[in-house]
C-alpha cells in the first residue's frame, strides 16, 4: 500500500538514506510563511522540483534558484540548505549514488512532463516499494529518463569569501542598493581594482554581471510568487518597468510574461 498519497509540509524528518530503492521521492506543500530546510546533507543525490512557487538552494559558493518546471539537483553528500516561497508545492526525487548518470556538480534543470509525472506517481506510491514491482519498473524508467533534461544557468556564484558574502547578503536585503563597485570597495576597506579582481576570480562574472544575476535570482522568486512586474521592478531599484524587462530578456530570452506564461 502506499504510504505517502498526501502531500506533507515538511520534509526535515524525512531521512532518505534509510531507504535502499534507487529513486524514492516525496511530495512536499507549504502554506502560509516562507518554509525550508537548514544545512544537511544525505547518501542519496536530490532533485528538488519546483511545482508551484521558487526553490532556492545554497551550498558552499552558490545560490540556486528555480520558478515552477524547473529542478535543483545536488550529489550526493555535498552540504546544503533549501527555501520556498510561501504557498509553494515541491517535489523531492532521491536518487542512490551510480544509479544514474546524474552530473557531479550542482546545476539547474528544466524537467520535462514525462520525468515530473514520472516523480509525482513515485511519491503517491510511497518509498517502500519491492524492487519487482510496477513502482520499481517505473522507477528505472525515470533515472533512465533524467540525465537527459537540459541544463539552465538559473544560479549566483557566490563564494565563501567574506567580502563577497557580504555584498550578497546586503543585497539580498536591499536589492535597490546601486551602489558603485567604487563605493563597495570603499565599504569594504579595499581598492576598486582589488575587488574588481576578487569579484572575478571567485564567482567568474564581472561586478556588474555577478549584480544583475542577483537581480534575476531575486526577480524569479519574487514573480513565482504571484507579484507584478512593477513591483519586482521597484523592489530592484529599476529606473522604468521597461529597463528591468530589458535585462530579464537578456538574460532569459524573454520578457518576465512570456518567460512564465511558457512554464504553464
Amino acid at each position: 500500500m502506499p504510504v505517502n498519497k498526501k502531500p506533507v509540509t515538511s520534509p526535515d524528518e524525512f531521512n532518505s538514506d534509510a531507504f535502499s530503492q534507487a529513486a524514492i521521492a516525496l511530495h512536499v506543500s507549504s502554506s502560509g510563511e516562507y518554509a525550508g530546510q537548514s544545512p544537511h546533507a544525505h547518501r542519496k543525490g536530490q532533485l528538488i522540483i519546483s511545482l508551484r512557487g521558487a526553490v532556492s538552494c545554497e551550498v558552499e559558493d552558490a545560490l540556486w534558484l528555480v520558478p515552477p518546471g524547473h529542478a535543483v539537483w545536488v550529489p550526493g553528500e555535498i552540504p546544503h540548505s533549501c527555501r520556498v516561497t510561501k504557498n509553494a508545492d515541491t517535489c523531492f526525487l532521491f536518487i542512490e549514488p551510480g544509479a544514474a548518470a546524474m552530473p557531479e556538480i550542482c546545476c539547474t534543470l528544466a524537467i520535462t512532463s514525462l520525468v515530473r509525472e514520472l516523480v509525482l506517481y513515485l511519491a503517491e506510491q510511497g518509498q517502500a516499494y519491492s524492487p519487482d514491482s510496477k513502482t520499481a519498473r517505473l522507477a528505472a524508467v525515470l533515472l533512465e529518463h533524467i540525465p537527459d533534461v537540459p541544463v539552465e544557468a538559473l544560479h549566483l556564484p557566490v563564494s565563501d569569501h567574506p567580502k563577497i558574502r557580504n555584498m550578497a547578503e546586503a543585497l539580498f536585503n536591499e536589492p535597490d542598493d546601486r551602489r558603485t563597485l567604487k563605493q563597495w570597495a570603499a565599504h569594504l576597506v579595499t581598492s576598486e581594482r582589488s575587488l574588481a579582481r576578487l569579484i572575478k576570480e571567485a564567482t567568474g562574472m564581472s561586478f556588474g554581471r555577478w549584480r544583475q544575476q542577483l537581480h534575476l535570482m531575486i526577480a524569479l522568486s519574487h514573480l513565482a510568487e504571484g507579484q507584478s512586474v512593477q513591483r519586482v521592478a521597484g523592489t530592484l531599484g529599476y529606473d522604468s518597468v521597461s529597463a528591468f524587462i530589458t535585462m530579464f530578456r537578456k538574460a532569459l530570452g524573454k520578457s518576465p510574461t512570456q518567460y512564465f506564461s511558457s512554464l504553464n
